[in-house]
C-alpha cells in the first residue's frame, strides 16, 4: 500500500511512518522545510514538498491512503491559526485526496473534540460533539472532523481515530512542558492531580490507525487508548519520573485555577502580549477534570488491543535514565 502522511516530522507522524514502513508500506510524507524533509527520510518516508491547505491532486497521485496526523495543538493561538490548520488544512486535503482517487482517508482525531469544560466519565462514541465549545483547539478538531467522517462514500472511505492524552518517546510537547514549569518554578498540581485521566501510548495510537486503515467501518470514529485509567498525579508523576524529574506537591484549586486562566487570557488577548499565557484554559480544564474514554468500539470492530501496557512504556522510558545515573 502507499500511504500519504501529515506531520510526519512530529511526535506521532513519524512513529506512524516508522511503523508503515517496517511493515513493507510505500510511505510519502508532507515536508514544509528542509529540516522536515530530512526528517520524515530518516524515519522511512520519502518527502513531498508541500504544506497543509497547499496540497494538489498531483502530490497524493498513486496513494492508497492518507494518515491526517497534522494539526495546530498549540495551547494559545488565535481562532484564524486553529481554524487554517485544522479545519481549512483538513477540507482542502479532503478534496486533493478525492481528486487524486485516494481509497482511504484516516484522520488522527482527540477526545478534545468532545471537551466543553464538563467532566468526560466513561464516554463513548456515542456522545455528541458540545453545542457550544468552550476551546478553539476542542472546536477546531471537531469541525476537522465532522468533515471528514461526511465525506465518507463509495469513491473514499473515512475514519477517525481519536486518542486521549498521547504519550511515549520523542514526545515534543507534553513531556517538554511539564518539565520546563517544573524547573522553572511554575508547576502546580490542580485539585491534588486527583482527577481521573485516560491516556494513549504513542505506539498504541499507531496500531489503532493501522486497524483503521485496514478495516475501519466508513464514517466512524473510535477511541484508542491505553484501557488503563489513572489519577492525573499518578501518571504525570510517573511520566516526569521517568525523565528524572520530580514534581513539587504544590496544588491549587480546580475552580480557582479556571478562573484566573481565564483572566489572564482575556488580558493577554485584550493587550496583545506575545506568547503563550502562564497558564491556559484549556490546561486548567483538562487538569481539573476527569476525562476518560472506553475503546470497547475499537476492540470489537477493529480487533484492538493495546500492544503496550503503561508500566512497560514508562519502564521503556526510564531505562535511559537509570543507565545514565
Amino acid at each position: 500500500m502507499r500511504v500519504f502522511v501529515t506531520g510526519g516530522s512530529g511526535f506521532v507522524g513519524g512513529h506512524v511512518i516508522e511503523a508503515l514502513a517496517r511493515q513493507g508500506h510505500e510511505v510519502r510524507a508532507m515536508a514544509r522545510s528542509a529540516r522536515s524533509a530530512e526528517a520524515v527520510r530518516g524515519f522511512g518516508a520519502a518527502p513531498v514538498e508541500c504544506a497543509l491547505g497547499a496540497v494538489s491532486p498531483r502530490d497524493l497521485e498513486g496513494c492508497d491512503a492518507v494518515v491526517h496526523a497534522a494539526a495546530f495543538v498549540e495551547e494559545w493561538g488565535t481562532r484564524a491559526q486553529y481554524w487554517e490548520a485544522n479545519v481549512t488544512g483538513t477540507a482542502q486535503l479532503l478534496e486533493a485526496a478525492r481528486e487524486a482517487g485516494v481509497r482511504t482517508f484516516v484522520l488522527v482525531g482527540t477526545e478534545a473534540a468532545l471537551f466543553d469544560g464538563s467532566p468526560l466519565v466513561g464516554v463513548d462514541e456515542t456522545r455528541a460533539y458540545p453545542a457550544r465549545h468552550r476551546f478553539l483547539y476542542s472546536e477546531t478538531k471537531a469541525e476537522a472532523e465532522r468533515l471528514v467522517l461526511a465525506a465518507n462514500g463509495e469513491a473514499m472511505r473515512t475514519v477517525s481515530v481519536r486518542p486521549c492524552f498521547v504519550w511515549g518517546p520523542r514526545d515534543n510537547s507534553v513531556l517538554p512542558a511539564i518539565i520546563r514549569m517544573a524547573e522553572d518554578g511554575g508547576w502546580a498540581w490542580l485539585d491534588r492531580g486527583a482527577r481521573l485521566t485516560s491516556t494513549t501510548h504513542v505506539a498504541n495510537l499507531v496500531r489503532g490507525i493501522e486497524l483503521a486503515l485496514e478495516r475501519g467501518a466508513g464514517g466512524e470514529a473510535y477511541f484508542v487508548t491505553d484501557d488503563e485509567d489513572r489519577t492525573i498525579r499518578e501518571f504525570v508523576t510517573a511520566y516526569a519520573g521517568s525523565a528524572g524529574v520530580s514534581l513539587p506537591e504544590r496544588s491549587l484549586p480546580g475552580p480557582l485555577a479556571r478562573a484566573a486562566a481565564t483572566t489572564l487570557e482575556a488580558v493577554w488577548s485584550v493587550l496583545g502580549l506575545r506568547g503563550t499565557p502562564p497558564l491556559t484554559k484549556l490546561a486548567a480544564y483538562m487538569m481539573s477534570r476527569d476525562k476518560t474514554v472506553v475503546c470497547e468500539k475499537a476492540k470489537r470492530e477493529l480487533g484492538y488491543a493495546p500492544v503496550i501496557g503503561v508500566a512497560q512504556g514508562l519502564e521503556a522510558l526510564s531505562a535511559p535514565v537509570r543507565a545514565a545515573a
